[in-house]
């Protein structure tokens, strides 16, 4: 079975080479970023302008139409508002009434992207902002309880999930990180995030606002994946988090995390990766909703 623990321990920090570096920036990682800053404001003012009036956003991410419709109507019906984006890879999605579709690739044609690379701009096109992973249900009460923490949370503030990154982590504070499985962020924590050169984003000793060497040493002695700069801004920044339970939340991840069958595409470990097709070889929609109490909104 591949546990959470030896998912992480696996990993490596990716080399940079040039004919991955555009695909290593469309999932949200600062040592491949070879823009100026306006240009990435510039796109995300124009996101603002579609986000107009939407007091409570919520990312759905498409990888599957089938996966993200049903979770466009979760979100709608705790009363929030489904943002729809997705990767250039996948099939366009279906959209619930009311839903918003946002290309937020529109600007800068990358040949994919995730959903972690909006969330660092929040600061500029909303006053808050939800999300969470593409392959991830919830209970409902869990769901209607996490909707209340997301409404509640005031500016300056945001929720993620904890993740101490399996039991041989505990007292390894330096694989300790912020899961972007599930959160919200609002207008103020995403600028002071951004503003200390913390995020969401991979690699963040590569961050434009570490502007030090000393700055650069101390970060690149974390783990470099997504995450990661949530918890560092946390420890060294002061930044006020609102932890979400991992437990209750891993529950209905259909990841391959915890699946001792789970079956791997050829593509696998490739960064053009199908996650989609692989959720859907490996989990049946109707089956989890059944499981899970969700048989309503298929």
């Amino acid at each position: 079975m591949r546990t959470a623990e030896a998912a992480i321990s696996s990993m490596s920090r990716p080399s940079l080479t040039k004919d991955n570096a555009r695909l290593r920036f469309g999932q949200a990682d600062w040592a491949a970023f070879d823009l100026d800053m306006d240009t990435l404001v510039s796109a995300a003012k124009r996101w603002a302008r579609q986000l107009e009036g939407v007091q409570k956003p919520w990312l759905c991410w498409n990888i599957s139409p089938a996966w993200c419709l049903l979770q466009q109507k979760l979100v709608k019906h705790v009363g929030w508002t489904p943002v729809v984006g997705f990767d250039p890879k996948y099939q366009q999605p279906t959209l619930v009434e009311g839903a918003i579709q946002i290309n937020f690739n529109e600007d800068l044609n990358l040949p994919q992207m995730y959903f972690h690379f909006p969330l660092d701009f929040v600061w500029v096109y909303a006053p808050r902002f939800a999300f969470w992973h593409s392959d991830l249900l919830l209970r409902l009460p869990y769901l209607e309880e996490v909707a209340r923490i997301f409404e509640k949370l005031e500016d300056g503030e945001m929720s993620a999930v904890w993740d101490y990154g399996g039991l041989r982590q505990v007292l390894n504070r330096r694989m300790h990180r912020y899961y972007e499985l599930l959160g919200c962020m609002t207008r103020g924590a995403s600028k002071r995030n951004f503003d200390t050169g913390c995020g969401w984003w991979r690699n963040i000793h590569h961050h434009p606002n570490v502007a030090n060497e000393a700055g650069r040493k101390d970060r690149e002695k974390i783990f470099y994946d997504h995450g990661f700069g949530i918890m560092y801004w946390k420890r060294n920044h002061g930044g006020r988090v609102r932890d979400l339970s991992l437990r209750r939340t891993a529950e209905g991840h259909c990841s391959e995390i915890g699946n001792k069958n789970y079956q791997n595409l050829p593509d696998h470990y490739e960064a053009t990766r199908n996650t989609g097709k692989e959720m859907e070889l490996n989990y049946n929609l109707e089956q989890v909703c059944k499981r899970m109490g969700l048989e309503q909104f298929l």
